[in-house]
Order: structure tokens, then C-alpha cells, then sequence
């Protein structure tokens, strides 16, 4: 944690800052995002123009293959912040799938801002070609699996469970990264794969020669929207209308969660954070329409009771704008607590080091939030 702290530091806010805009943020900034071309990566640069254009700052967007590679950087203190999803920030915070693994446990992740838009939704998309309709088609086709990427993977086996299948029921496909299994769908590796509505490699399966299908979600299907949430609880039914081949239509009923999630660590200055808060919602004119499904990030949007705490510098920012509530401190204090609990059943077993971590951890994680009086997930 030092570590960060110092890094934060030596970016600190003696750094230069250009223009007339009404915030106080270092000459160069660095963020994660996903892959080049993804929903994540192309609003992250949107952003960046913004800032240039409007304040000098220079936003450097480093594309991380999967979860775990997107947060290591921001657990260094390589970058000031993350622009990840549920993997980088929930399952991060819970210490789960890959940040189970006996080098990582669950971190102290904070929110900034999330993009709440409703407008795309995170889906998995099909190949055309393979004449499949439903979920429940997918069974014995080959599925993208991201090693590395949690989220990813959670999230297609929640569309999975959806159809009353897992993963046994399909052919797996490994992949290095996000990017990689949307080409290996568009050069027939793949028939299935997860991403936004609204990705670069959405429009360019869709544009392909295998084409791209979104298989529905019937919001009447109690049965398999309580089995997609048995697997993904922070899923929800949703219309979208962006993303490749909704687009113009009167749209696709699918799922979604916030996307991208703008996350910093605990420790990061609060100044950094508030001035980095107040400059996403003030240059919003500036970068809304600049991305596919961008809209999302509006100040308006924003769920202050969402399942990762907020950091304390975008709360003094919503402070500021009356948009905090005693309802929403008390939400996100509860937050805080459980992931104390969390990284309290970490470092006691870890001074118990036993044989078998991964078990280990899992009865003592589940323990922990029973105790603590939290909901127990995964």
C-alpha cells in the first residue's frame, strides 16, 4: 500500500495544470481499461480527448487483457485508476475467482463514477452461421473461456445457466484475452462469446463473415433469470438499444450491470479522486456521443447504493452537488465493513497457511460474512 501511496504521490497535484477548467488534476494521467477496440477502451479514450482539449492533461489508457491484469497495475500504483467492470471491482473487492489465488485476496477497491446508461447490455453474442436462437442451443458448441478474466467467464456462465446448461454442457475454448476470443468467434475458433452490445468487436463480428446474433433474455422467465442470477447476482434484465445489430432497431432484450466502472484504491489521495470525479461530470457535454453508449456516465445516471463502496473524494464531489444522503453514507460504510471482514479472514488464514488455500479460503470467506451478518455470493 506504501507502494501506491507514493505513487500517487510523485503524480501528485503539484503537477502542472493547464486551461481555465474548474478542476485540479496532474499534467498525464494513466488508467486500465479492456482490450484495444472494446466498449471500455474506446470511451476511455473519448474521455482522454476531452481532457486534452479542455485542460492539457494528458490520459494515457493502458489495455489489460483480462481482470487480474487491468487490476495489478492499479494495486502497484502504476496507474491512478481502472476503468474495468464486475470482475475489477466486485470480484476484486470479494476476493473471488482469480483474486481467491493466495497473491492477491480481496482489495480495498473504491468507486468514482460508474456508467449506468441501460442503453447496451452485456451479452453473449452467437456466430450467425450456427443457426442458434436460445441459450439453451448453445449446448455442445464451443464457448469463449478468458483465462485470467473471472468476470468474463462468470458473467457467459450466467447466460449458461440461463439456458439450463454450465459449461460442461458446451465445448470450452481457452483464450489469452477478450480481444482474442471475439477474433477466434469472427475466424470460426468460436460460436459464443461475452462482451458489451456496444464493443468494437461486436460491430466487427457483426460485420463479418459469420455475422452476429444476440440470443434474447425473456424477462418473464422467473425460472432462468433466478438461475442467471443464482450465478451473477448484480445482473438484471434490460432493453438495449446500442451495439452492433440493435442499433436502429427497437432493440434487444437482454442483461447488463454498470459498465465500465471508474475505480481507484482506498489509499488514493482524495483530492485526486474528487478532482477526478468533478472533471468526468463537468466535461460530460464534452465526450457524450463520442462513444458508443458513453451517455451512461451522466451524473444523473449514477446508483450511490450500488455493491463497491464509493472512494471518500467522489463523495465529497456528490456532497457538493446534494446528491449524498445519510441512506447512501450508511449503504456505503456497511460496504467498507465488509470488505474489512474480507481482508480480515485473509490475513488470518494466511498466518494459518493451510495445505489446501483454495478450500481454506473459501470456508473462511464464507464464515466471515455469515459472522458479519453480509450476504454470502459465489
Amino acid at each position: 500500500m506504501k507502494t501506491f501511496v507514493a505513487a500517487v504521490a510523485a503524480f501528485g497535484m503539484s503537477a502542472a495544470v493547464a486551461g481555465a477548467a474548474d478542476f485540479a488534476l496532474p499534467a498525464q494521467l494513466s488508467w486500465t481499461a479492456y482490450d484495444t477496440g472494446s466498449a471500455g477502451y474506446n470511451q476511455a479514450v473519448a474521455i482522454g480527448a476531452a481532457l486534452q482539449d479542455a485542460a492539457g492533461v494528458n490520459l494515457r489508457v493502458l489495455p489489460g487483457k483480462n481482470d487480474v491484469s487491468r487490476t495489478e497495475p492499479l494495486r502497484q500504483g502504476r496507474v491512478q485508476f481502472s476503468a474495468t467492470g464486475v470482475g475489477g471491482s466486485f470480484m476484486a473487492q470479494e476476493g473471488v475467482f482469480d483474486f481467491g489465488a493466495e497473491n492477491w485476496g480481496p482489495q480495498p477497491i473504491r468507486v468514482l463514477l460508474a456508467n449506468n446508461g441501460g442503453a447496451i447490455n452485456l451479452a453473449v453474442g452467437v456466430a450467425g452461421d450456427e443457426g442458434i436462437e436460445t441459450f439453451a442451443d448453445l449446448r455442445g458448441k464451443r464457448v469463449a473461456f478468458i483465462v485470467g478474466a473471472p468476470a468474463l467467464n462468470v458473467n457467459t456462465e450466467a447466460y449458461l445457466a440461463y439456458g439450463g446448461l454450465t459449461w460442461d454442457d458446451v465445448e470450452r475454448v481457452d483464450f489469452g484475452g477478450f480481444g482474442a476470443s471475439w477474433t477466434g468467434l469472427i475466424e470460426d475458433q468460436v460460436d459464443a462469446a461475452f462482451a458489451s452490445t456496444n464493443s468494437g468487436k461486436a460491430y466487427e463480428a457483426a460485420s463479418g463473415p459469420r455475422g452476429l446474433f444476440w440470443p434474447p433474455i425473456d424477462p418473464d422467465n422467473a425460472e432462468g433469470i433466478a438461475a442467471m442470477k443464482g450465478i451473477a447476482p448484480f445482473f438484471q434484465p434490460n432493453l438495449a438499444t446500442v451495439g452492433a445489430n440493435i442499433d436502429g432497431t427497437d432493440g434487444y432484450q437482454g442483461a447488463g450491470y454498470p459498465y465500465p466502472v471508474l475505480t481507484a484504491i482506498a489509499a488514493t489521495e482524495t483530492d485526486l479522486v474528487y478532482n477526478m470525479t468533478k472533471a468526468m461530470v463537468e466535461l460530460f457535454p464534452a465526450y457524450d456521443g463520442k462513444a458508443p453508449g458513453i451517455g451512461g456516465w451522466a451524473l444523473d445516471k449514477q446508483n450511490m447504493e450500488w455493491v463497491v463502496p464509493y472512494h471518500e473524494g467522489a463523495i465529497l464531489y456528490f456532497n457538493e452537488r446534494g446528491l449524498w444522503n445519510d441512506a447512501a453514507q450508511a449503504h456505503n460504510d456497511r460496504l467498507i465493513e465488509r470488505q474489512k471482514a474480507l481482508m480480515a479472514a485473509w490475513e488470518a488464514l494466511k498466518a494459518d497457511a493451510p495445505a489446501d488455500w483454495e478450500a481454506g479460503w473459501a470456508d473462511a470467506r464464507r464464515k466471515a460474512l455469515e459472522a458479519g451478518g453480509f450476504e454470502v455470493v459465489f
